[in-house]
């Protein structure tokens, strides 16, 4: 399969089963068209190709797309995209967002810098009639990413920075200055993402270069992914650009006249428009007549954060001072600890630590990926902060990002990383840190629901733990693994009862002893679920000159739902089962170019 075909065949075959009557009918016909015609161009021109190709509308109201889309996926920011909608539905009455022309013949360039709302741009494509729906039931599982990207349209892609559109818009905008371009850039923002510092620094450069076409459009809906500490000053905006001006942000037309008049006139400006969401993350309502489940469903590790920090406290009375960039939820801190919540200001959750009294337990709580936004802080944390954790909240969901989060905050000055996998672990890392006040300790802390394995690294974090001990006598194949890797592989091992060495340190110190086990192996596999370049894996080879196969994940994490990433990156339990058993591995077609070379250079 080429083109459309390899994106969307597959996964609209898949979500037929959550389709209406009507979605099905619509799905079939485009999915038989994908395979009758020629659907290998480029990605846009094919989209609208096909959607010509089968004209028929199952919906023609793109706010019931956008509901209908995250139904299907289950999951998404629906709450974000519906607060943008009316913005979005404005950009395309201006003639903003391209549908036939050329990038760049329109009345102004529209930078996305809310980059989350991809979906509302293709709810109103579909709408207008050049989007077909079957790439819309496949969100977050094939190539319809959540987030804006060239390939779909837009003219900048995203990737985990916020407030990174904003400095795109100023680069743009500096540059057609420059050349003579006198057209405007729009950039659509939130009030949430304008407390990124990067943005501080974009809008006081624009002012302060003489910018006159710059035009800011503000969805202010005063919640990040939780509820703002204050709600948007428009005299902060007022001190950058010439003008600032309010409309109700539900109303498309309001929106659209608003942002007409400031293109025509002269000088920046900022539109605010107030809007309303809900949560932050998509809720599927309970099907009709489902019975009540009969046990407590499991959380996500990272959510026993708070209980477990709470815990920890009672137990030794040390002061605790807690800062999250707006992840109160995601780490279960609300009601168990206090904490201060910095909105989406992650450097400033760092800065906010720099003066505290030495004694002091400094918890920083955000995700892996934001502090590629603001490593000089970090730095500056780690080397002038005695008792400083950092909690990486890590995730695979609709926002992408770089996969080697973990390996990179590894290499920062003063710092070691774990990946503790049970509350044991957790409290451990937390005692080698008192007794490491130095040494920052960053946790990658997962996200996922999943059962602890059988034992854990709490008596020694630094070194490992048979999870499945040696048998006497030389190995075969055996296995070492790193944090959150150990789950999925203690689940594809459990019958084959191959040795098994966990670690919870990202750089592990592992005995005399147990390096010449591992050594001695006909097989080794190191597996991870984090960057595999320079990871876990290489660690362990140019440390202890092991000749480990290194598994893991080989390029940048997808766009796509955890159970998919699972599986493209060749980390289901099944697909570790035939990695474990010798056999090659299901990769969903996807299989990385030279594997077979590197496996056999790592054996040789």
């Amino acid at each position: 399969m080429t083109g459309l075909s390899s994106l969307f065949a597959e996964p609209g075959e898949a979500a037929l089963p959550r389709l209406t009557p009507e979605e099905n009918k619509v799905v079939r016909r485009e999915l038989a068209e994908l395979e009758a015609g020629d659907y290998s161009g480029p990605l846009l021109d094919s989209l609208r190709k096909l959607a010509a190709a089968v004209p028929e509308r199952v919906h023609d109201d793109s706010a019931r797309v956008l509901l209908r889309m995250h139904e299907i996926a289950g999951s998404g920011n629906y709450q974000s995209c519906l607060s943008s909608l009316p913005l979005v539905r404005a950009c395309f009455e201006l003639g903003l967002v391209s549908v036939d022309s050329e990038e760049g013949q329109g009345p102004a360039e529209l930078i996305v810098g809310r980059g989350h709302i991809a979906p509302s741009f293709y709810a109103e494509h579909y709408v207008r009639g050049t989007f077909p729906f079957t790439p819309l039931a496949t969100l977050h599982q094939g190539g319809l990413t959540g987030v804006i990207h060239r390939d779909l349209g837009f003219r900048n892609t995203m990737r985990y920075s916020l407030g990174v559109g904003v400095a795109q818009a100023v680069s743009l905008a500096g540059a057609m200055a420059e050349r003579g371009d006198n057209r405007k850039v729009v950039c659509l923002a939130g009030d949430g993402e304008l407390q990124e510092g990067v943005v501080f620094e974009c809008l006081r450069f624009a002012h302060d270069a003489g910018l006159t076409n710059l035009v800011l459009v503000v969805d202010a809906n005063d919640m990040g992914i939780e509820p703002l500490p204050k709600p948007l000053s428009r005299d902060y905006l007022a001190g950058y650009l010439h003008r600032v001006e309010e409309v109700d942000g539900l109303d498309a037309k309001a929106v659209s006249d608003s942002l007409g008049e400031l293109l025509a006139a002269p000088g920046s400006a900022a539109l605010v428009c107030r809007t309303r969401k809900g949560d932050h993350s998509f809720k599927p309502k309970p099907a009709e007549g489902s019975a009540a489940p009969a046990k407590p469903a499991k959380v996500s590790f990272a959510a026993t954060t708070g209980r477990m920090l709470a815990d920890r406290q009672e137990r030794t009375g040390r002061e605790l001072a807690v800062f999250t960039a707006d992840m109160a939820n995601r780490f279960g801190l609300r009601g168990k600890v206090p904490y201060t919540n910095t909105g989406l200001a992650e450097t400033l959750s760092l800065g906010l630590t720099l003066a505290l009294p030495e004694r002091t337990l400094k918890v920083v709580a955000t995700d892996a990926m934001y502090y590629m936004d603001s490593l000089s802080m970090l730095t500056e944390a780690t080397t002038s902060v005695r008792n400083l954790l950092v909690l990486a909240g890590r995730s695979w969901g609709a926002w992408g990002g770089a996969h080697n989060a973990a390996n990179l905050l590894g290499l920062v000055m003063n710092t070691r990383v774990y990946e503790p996998v049970t509350e044991a672990e957790f409290d451990a890392c937390l005692d080698r840190l008192d007794h490491n006040p130095d040494i920052t300790h960053v946790l990658s802390t997962v996200d996922a629901k999943f059962d602890p394995p059988g034992a854990d690294c709490s008596a020694d974090v630094d070194g490992g733990v048979w999870i499945t001990p040696p048998a006497a006598g030389d190995l075969g194949t055996a296995l070492v693994t790193f944090g959150y890797a150990t789950v999925l592989v203690a689940e594809a091992n459990r019958d084959l009862g191959l040795p098994h060495l966990h670690c919870a340190a990202l750089d592990p110190d592992l005995d005399a002893e147990t390096v010449a086990r591992l050594r001695g192996s006909e097989r080794l596999l190191a597996i991870e679920y984090n960057g595999a370049h320079g990871g876990f894996g290489e660690r362990l080879r140019t440390k202890y000159l092991l000749p480990a196969e290194v598994h893991g994940v080989q390029r940048d994490i997808a766009n796509r739902v955890h159970d998919k990433q699972l599986r493209l990156h060749r980390m289901s339990p099944a697909q570790l089962r035939e990695l474990l058993d010798g056999r090659p591995s299901d990769t969903d077609g996807e299989d990385r170019p030279g594997e077979e070379a590197r496996r056999a250079a790592a054996r040789a």
